[in-house]
């Protein structure tokens, strides 16, 4: 048992049986296996091992060419450049998919598409 166990709400199983991208799939990857300032990079076995869990416990929003024709509707509506298009792309997907409900970390990169989503933040615990 974790030296600081944190008991779930059944809010957060809800959360968690809501369709994930294939985008936030490959951005596991490429953040669990780099190294941090607060953490050293998970092996690849074991990040591997997590998507191939992942995609068994949740459903997976693919990112078909509606998903490339709303990404580039957002580019043409909102000002995002650079590693905000991935951003934009989650959204992209979701809009696509029907979900209107992020739930993150990082809301401010999630900001310029308030109106289109609704942002429900995470504190950390």
């Amino acid at each position: 048992m974790a030296a600081d166990p944190v008991f779930l709400d059944t809010n957060v199983l809800i959360y968690v049986s809501r369709p994930i991208s294939q985008q936030v799939l490959r951005e596991y990857l490429a953040v669990a296996t780099r190294p941090q300032a607060t953490a050293p990079p998970l092996p690849r076995a074991t990040a591997l091992a997590d998507i191939r869990r992942f995609r068994a416990s949740f459903e997976i929003a693919a990112d078909n060419p509606s998903v490339l024709d709303r990404l580039l509707q957002l580019l043409a509506t909102h000002s995002v450049a650079g590693k905000q298009v991935h951003d934009a792309n989650v959204v992209a997907t979701m809009l696509d998919h029907g979900v209107h409900r992020l739930l993150s970390f990082n809301t401010a990169d999630f900001r310029p598409f308030i109106g289109l989503i609704t942002l429900v933040p995470l504190a950390t615990v």
